[in-house]
C-alpha cells in the first residue's frame, strides 16, 4: 500500500458544485493525506521535496 495526497475538490469530489462541496466541508484548499506503509524517511523526505517545490 502507498501513500496518496490528493485535493479532493480537484479530483475525487470534482462532480460536484462549489456550493455542494463546501457543504459537506470539502473547501478547495482541502488536501488529503492517506499514508501507506512505506518507510518513514521515504515519506519524510518526499514531504520535504514537494513542500520545497511549493515555497518556489
Amino acid at each position: 500500500m502507498e501513500s496518496l495526497i490528493e485535493l479532493p475538490a480537484l479530483m475525487t469530489h470534482a462532480s460536484l458544485s462549489k456550493e455542494e462541496r463546501e457543504k459537506v466541508g470539502i473547501k478547495d484548499s482541502l488536501i488529503r493525506a492517506s499514508v501507506g506503509i512505506e518507510d518513514v524517511g521515504d515519506l519524510i523526505e518526499n514531504l520535504e521535496k514537494g513542500f520545497r517545490v511549493i515555497r518556489q
